[in-house]
């Protein structure tokens, strides 16, 4: 039998700490669940991983952006809105994305979202938590509602607890071919990063590292999101 029970509410969007205070008491809806891994897919990889000490693969593959970039710079849009939006919309395929490792625990999540690192007004950096809407207009409209209270802010961006969090950082000052990133031990979250395109004659390349925690999926399924990925980013219509 699942060991599910409610950890909190789901409250779409982050709120003044004076609406969450009132939304506690008037919309209980369960935000994560902690699930029996023997009732997942997973039940095998979390008693192989779940205690290793390094339980972080990272995989690096290139991509072709030439649909991106090539709307980035018809429709005036961001680039990296365009990655976050395609990161986020390949992973929603998968329930594997939908679960991870906390805390000894393995946790199932409602929604899916995308961090991006920001820029502050003051020449600093905060994360940003956006919300995966499956309309690009709609999620464009949060992304640049976000970015923009994050560029400003003096504390991260963050969504509550609902939502599965995938990180990324845009490191667009250096051509990189690959990035292993820190296992701290407390953040199990995947997590891709890219850096500066490549233009070519005909096509523009770049290559992009993703991090994953090994109870959350193996190699068949992270390449199948990597593929996935590939073809989001050939299909994508604005």
């Amino acid at each position: 039998m699942p060991l599910t029970h409610d950890i909190g509410v789901r409250i779409p969007y982050p709120l003044l700490n004076e609406q969450r205070k009132l939304l506690v008491f008037f919309i209980p809806i369960t935000i994560m669940r902690e699930i029996d891994p023997n009732t997942t897919s997973r039940a095998k990889a979390f008693k192989l991983w779940m205690q290793s000490p390094m339980p972080m693969v990272t995989m690096t593959k290139t991509y072709d952006i030439t649909r991106l970039r090539r709307l980035a710079r018809r429709r005036g849009i961001k680039l990296n809105m365009l990655m976050c939006y395609a990161i986020a919309k390949a992973a929603s395929k998968f329930r594997e994305f939908y679960m991870l490792p906390v805390d000894g625990k393995l946790i199932e999540y409602d929604h899916l979202a995308i961090n991006t690192i920001v820029m502050t007004t003051t020449g600093g950096i905060n994360t940003c938590d956006i919300p995966f809407i499956d309309d690009i207009h709609a999620f464009e409209k949060e992304y640049l509602r976000l970015t923009e209270e994050a560029s400003h802010a003096e504390e991260d961006i963050t969504l509550d607890g609902s939502y599965m969090v995938i990180g990324t950082s845009a490191l667009t000052k250096c051509e990189l071919d690959s990035v292993t990133n820190l296992y701290a031990g407390w953040c199990n979250n995947p997590f891709a990063v890219w850096s500066k395109y490549r233009k070519g004659m005909f096509r523009t390349t770049l290559p992009l590292s993703f991090q994953f925690h090994h109870t959350q999926m193996d190699g068949p399924i992270s390449t199948a999101f990597l593929n996935e990925l590939q073809h989001v980013m050939n299909t994508l219509e604005y």
